[in-house]
């Protein structure tokens, strides 16, 4: 079916007033109310500024108070997607006016007064529409915010026009700021008071955009938000999940999710990129290889939600997260001793220097399955190795994300079935590596140098290092007076002319040349730096360039093949006990052919 949108701009008394036929819901997924004094004074202000040059009743002027985007949903209520802020923020300052108001007696009343009054109510509360009477409970807007208590105080201040004095949440503290602020306005300006009443119900508008459905409207408000942080797909899943539990259930499950969204925050993750990896997950047990990747929330969505209601699923979101607490922050998880392994560290590094996030769902997969079993940690290690010694090699031959994904995609399966997955990745010639890992592409160079130097320290690399050019990108034209700027320039990109260095060294080193920032070198606490620095060296020219990228190249060719090798053997390694299959006999044959075992 096609999408439909309505889009028809209000007034605040039209649009408020729309809630008697369609009461308006802030849903369980928003986020609580966070408008600040801030926020309260600049509406309120400019509102009076307006109403005082271009408002009231004797002007036709006009102020935008921007979009609500909602769609109505089975319940017919508008469920607001974006806008919440404004629209609660509108409640309150309605309410607080009218309490001011009713608080004259009937009889001292003015005429203004009385019509502001019938002009109100409609728009805050379900009136009769024979007698006019009006159901203070029955209130057009209803907060439904997960694990906010200020749902019940927003109703109670809506239904009693009374805010506790000592509260402090938002909705007490800016209810009670909209009364101050009118009451000092009334005060020193009584014959602005109507006139800003009328311009606040009749010429403040709001563009209300409605969709018929919720997918729609989140797809719109994306597109249309620029005020701080967009709904995720994370805080629809917290509503859906929250929704289908037991009533005794959902207060321990707000608990873990806010324990998670704290922990994923210091780990430099988020709950949204946790149910990311999870799809990977869950894709791989349903042998899911299909390369167009779904959205998290089509994903999740499929089947009414099914996949959420998983009973293991916040359990897994907690165990992915302990996985990027040690490659994002490097911590260590108790009773986890890879989690203290340097070179399953260093590895980890590695991949994270990968140009796309395609090597994080088979580490993914691989931990949640096998981080319990016998000899966890040795067989990580190598998996690690392999699949690093996989992604270097097709990428510095094609480096592009195609290159592999569909690889992983098979890979990711092959794990759920066995520790030792079978890599089918394309066979490459080492030996075809030569010219790519010398001349290699750009976004290559950060995982060989740090593949290099992690054969010689167990230390992860400084948190802020620097891309190195032993000879500078800056040089003077008479240095080489037989090489054209051309060749020079391909050549300074060359690995052999690559360091890892520390970036305060850097700084210092400059673009001098080699002779003065040996000294540096000699600074560094990286393994490989330091001991050029310490080398017998006392020039750095072309010829140096050359002859360092076939040491360089051999040694990379030379860790490559000993990661697949030591894997290869691990993968065809049985216990004296344990009949090999007849898959696994073709591969032995296989390896032995290739000189692998």
């Amino acid at each position: 079916m096609p999408t439909t949108i309505e889009v028809n701009k209000q007034s605040v008394e039209a649009l408020l007033g729309s809630g008697k036929s369609k009461p308006f819901v802030i849903p369980e997924y928003q986020r609580p109310y966070a408008w600040t004094d801030e926020q309260v004074e600049t509406l309120f202000e400019d509102l009076w500024d307006f109403t005082a040059t271009n408002g009231g009743t004797e002007r036709e002027g006009t102020y935008f108070l921007g979009s609500v985007v909602s769609y109505e949903n089975e319940e017919g209520e508008q469920e607001i997607i974006d806008g919440q802020q404004r629209i609660t923020s509108l409640f309150l300052l309605l309410r607080a006016i009218y309490t001011k108001l009713v608080a004259t007696p009937v009889s001292e009343r003015t005429a203004e007064a009385n019509n502001f009054i019938g002009k109100i109510e409609p728009a805050i509360w379900r009136t009769n529409k024979l007698t006019g009477t009006v159901d203070y409970k029955n209130i057009l807007l209803t907060s439904r915010v997960v694990n906010n208590e200020g749902n019940e105080i927003l109703r109670s201040i809506l239904e009693t026009g009374h805010a506790d004095k000592n509260a402090k949440d938002n909705y007490s503290k800016n209810y009670r700021y909209f009364q101050e602020l009118f009451d000092k306005h009334s005060i020193d300006n009584p014959l602005m008071v109507y006139q800003f009443i009328y311009a606040l119900l009749n010429q403040a508008i709001l563009l209300p955009i409605t969709a018929d459905n919720q997918d729609t409207a989140l797809t719109i408000f994306s597109t249309l938000n620029d005020r701080g942080l967009p709904l995720s797909d994370a805080d629809i899943f917290k509503a859906e999940i929250y929704n289908k539990l037991e009533s005794e259930a959902k207060k321990s499950f707000i608990e873990r999710w806010k324990d998670l969204d704290e922990q994923a925050t210091n780990a430099n993750e988020s709950i949204q990129q946790l149910f990311y990896y999870s799809m990977f997950y869950y894709r791989a047990l349903e042998k899911d290889t299909k390369t167009t990747t779904p959205g998290v929330r089509k994903f999740f969505a499929a089947n009414k939600f099914q996949r959420l209601y998983k009973p293991d699923l916040m359990d897994t979101l907690f165990i992915i997260l302990n996985l990027w607490k040690v490659v994002n922050k490097g911590e260590e998880i108790e009773d986890e001793t890879w989690s203290k392994n340097a070179k399953i560290k260093q590895t980890l590094d590695t991949l994270s220097s990968y140009p796309n996030e395609f090597w994080k769902y088979p580490v993914v997969i691989y931990y949640v399955c096998y981080r319990n079993t016998e000899d966890f940690e040795e067989r990580f290690a190598l998996f690690l190795n392999k699949l690093l010694m996989e992604l270097i090699t097709k990428y510095l031959m094609i480096p592009t994300i195609n290159a592999v994904k569909p690889d992983i995609l098979k890979l990711n399966s092959a794990i759920i079935a066995s520790d030792k997955p079978n890599f089918e990745f394309k066979n490459i010639d080492m030996m075809q590596l030569e010219p790519y890992i010398q001349n290699p592409n750009r976004n290559a160079v950060r995982m060989l140098l740090k593949t290099l130097a992690y054969e010689q320290q167990d230390e992860l690399l400084p948190e802020k290092w620097e891309i190195e050019h032993i000879f500078p990108q800056k040089w003077q034209t008479n240095y080489f007076p037989d090489e054209s700027d051309s060749t020079i320039k391909e050549k300074i990109e060359h690995i052999g002319n690559k360091l890892p260095f520390e970036k305060k060294l850097n700084i210092v080193a400059g673009n001098g040349y080699f002779g003065k920032k040996k000294k540096e070198y000699t600074a560094s606490k990286i393994a490989i730096t330091n001991a050029l620095g310490t080398s017998d060296l006392t020039d750095w020219n072309m010829d140096s360039i050359m002859k360092r990228d076939i040491r360089v190249s051999d040694e990379i060719i030379s860790i490559l093949n000993r990661w697949n090798n030591e894997y290869m053997r691990m993968a065809v390694d049985k216990t004296k006990d344990e009949k090999p299959s007849e898959e696994d006999l073709a591969r032995i044959e296989e390896f032995k052919k290739k000189g692998w075992i």
